[in-house]
């Protein structure tokens, strides 16, 4: 038997094969990519708390104001009109 001929004989389970190690690759892939994911989430959930916090917390302070001598202040409400997020 040829050498093309070996290669042409195996070329389907040589293709299968391929196809068998493509297909678990990209299962570990999708794997490490929810694994990654969900890591992600448990780290920036204290961020996502300290922003929703500074969020809700804008609202109880008026627009900067400035000064003649160049100072710059913030005056917080009197009304209680924080919200809620």
């Amino acid at each position: 038997m040829t050498l093309a001929a070996a290669a042409l004989a195996s070329g389907p389970a040589l293709a299968q094969s391929e196809s068998d190690n493509f297909s678990e690759g990209a299962k570990k892939l999708g794997e490490a990519l929810e694994l990654f994911m969900d890591g992600f989430s448990e780290e920036m959930e204290p961020l996502a708390e300290a922003w929703r916090d500074l969020l809700k917390n804008m609202p109880q302070y008026e627009a900067p104001e400035e000064l003649p001598n160049g100072d710059i202040i913030i005056r917080r409400r009197d009304d209680g009109t924080g919200t809620d997020i």
